[in-house]
């Protein structure tokens, strides 16, 4: 069943609010019970029905801009099978008296179920300005896939500002907290060697599942040009990549490269 979400229009912006939630249809399959977007966060199910179902997201209107405040829910009941992505990629752009946009996205897997988070980038675009915080809550034998890419400006183009924060929960213990934060105004140093090097595109890979212990941290082996990443185990079992690159195709070649190396396409 789908449902209209409230989108709200305000002389700061717009406020929306999209909605996900899938549960096993008892039949061995996925069903959609709760599917609603409205303003920018329109929602469509895609892919065959089977044992998983899919979501795509869906830009409706030109969003983020300065101002707006976003969020999107998606849970995936104990033993519901979810993979969420979008259609294209999500760009920043500033609004007309320089507000900081807000997008959120609060992730829940239940016991047993598998929730993959893979949506395109989120670009910043000159004199953007995004704080962006995703939030995921996993209970005991829970397994996630998430993806995160971030383009620092479009081509030829200075980055705009950008705030993302992650936190993960397993358990009600935290798994994972990191923030990273880049463009004007950011830490003096964010595109120095210490942070970026010089690269324009930066993206993480949070792998959560009972069967990942046992990894060893490593540096991917590529050609400097191709850019740079890293893998780090957590507790949970969970594994971290972190990657560098020149620019969003590269950057998506070194984390799909995982993706595969541990079969979570």
């Amino acid at each position: 069943m789908s449902a209209p979400a409230a989108a709200e229009h305000g002389a700061r912006g717009v406020a929306a609010v999209a909605r996900i939630r899938a549960e096993p249809d008892g039949r061995g399959g996925t069903a959609l019970p709760l599917l609603a977007g409205d303003g920018p966060l329109a929602l469509r199910r895609t892919g065959p029905a089977g044992s998983e179902a899919r979501v795509t997201v869906v830009g409706a209107m030109t969003a983020p801009l300065g101002g707006d405040r976003l969020r999107i829910e998606a849970e995936a009941a104990p033993g519901a099978r979810l993979t969420v992505g979008a259609s294209a990629a999500t760009v920043s752009l500033p609004g007309r008296g320089g507000e900081q946009a807000t997008y959120d996205v609060r992730l829940t897997v239940g016991a047993g179920a598998v929730l993959r988070w893979l949506p395109e980038p989120l670009i910043a675009a000159r004199g953007s300005d995004l704080k962006a915080a995703t939030r995921a809550e996993l209970a005991p034998g829970a397994r996630l896939v998430l993806r995160e890419e971030q383009i620092l400006g479009r081509y030829g183009e200075p980055a705009g500002r950008l705030s993302s924060r992650l936190t993960v929960r397993l358990d009600g213990r935290p798994l994972l907290d990191q923030e990273l934060s880049f463009g004007p105004g950011a830490t003096p140093g964010w595109a120095g060697p210490a942070v970026l090097g010089g690269h324009g595109a930066v993206g993480q890979l949070l792998l959560v599942a009972p069967d990942l212990a046992g990894q060893a941290a490593e540096r991917a082996d590529v050609p400097p040009a191709s850019g740079r990443a890293a893998l780090t185990p957590l507790a949970g079992p969970a594994l971290l990549v972190t990657a560098l690159a020149p620019d969003g195709r590269m950057l998506r070649r070194l984390l799909d490269g995982y993706l595969r190396r541990f079969g979570a396409e």
